[in-house]
């Protein structure tokens, strides 16, 4: 009797930014210079306190967003327009191994950003594998609820159907995979030596490795 080609898994959870593409590229660290600026020109923070209320809201809320959106009020549409406001393609460009890559995964695909739709999309375009991913689940689509908080991966499989064992999450910061794995996902870090945590099911140096690690991990088509 032959198996299906995926016995177990249905879905695989990217992550977009410093996982899809390299750190090295620089747009993650654009992005925070522009919410350095928005919390200094628009929320009126002294230059001297973003540092250390950045540092504060990334460990208390998971981003600076969601920490200005309790103490300040801001709206996070303003916010998410202003720290986007950057063209990917000035910080890579297409990536054929990706594509190449992400056509063999015999899974359905997802990205799982804490960005918001527009900037996902542009990146994914950039990239020229829009085309691979059913779903863009972005910061909008979760209520702004993001990674790390649990209630952001219950509305993720809320939304696709799914209990977290049927689930493969791919993010290149550990702490994002500690819930994934509490609720049940098999995960992979990208960009680390495993992280020192217990959540990180495997750990590899780039994206492109994440195929590997499938070949393994993913009954073979025709196996009895």
């Amino acid at each position: 009797m032959k198996r299906s080609v995926h016995l177990k898994f249905e879905y695989i959870l990217f992550d977009l930014d410093e996982t899809l593409y390299p750190r090295e590229a620089g747009l993650m660290k654009a992005m925070q210079e522009r919410i350095q600026r928005f919390m200094t020109q628009k929320v009126g923070i002294p230059a001297d306190d973003v540092a250390t209320k950045r540092h504060v809201y990334y460990q208390q809320y998971g981003t600076a967003l969601r920490g200005l959106m309790e103490e300040y009020g801001i709206d996070p549409v303003e916010y998410l327009n202003f720290v986007h406001d950057l063209n990917p393609r000035d910080f890579f460009g297409v990536s054929p191994p990706l594509d190449n890559m992400l056509a063999e995964i015999p899974l359905r695909k997802v990205i799982f950003t804490n960005a918001d739709q527009y900037h996902a999309e542009r990146v994914l375009d950039t990239l020229q594998v829009r085309h691979h991913f059913e779903h863009i689940i972005n910061i909008e689509t979760i209520n702004y609820f993001c990674k790390p908080d649990p209630r952001a991966y219950q509305h993720v499989l809320q939304l696709l159907g799914v209990a977290g064992e049927q689930c493969i999450m791919v993010d290149d910061t550990p702490r994002n995979l500690i819930p994934a794995k509490d609720l049940g996902m098999t995960t992979i870090m990208v960009n680390g030596n495993g992280g020192g945590t217990s959540a990180i099911d495997y750990s590899v140096l780039t994206v492109f490795h994440v195929g590997r690690v499938l070949k393994n991990l993913l009954p073979m088509a025709g196996q009895s």
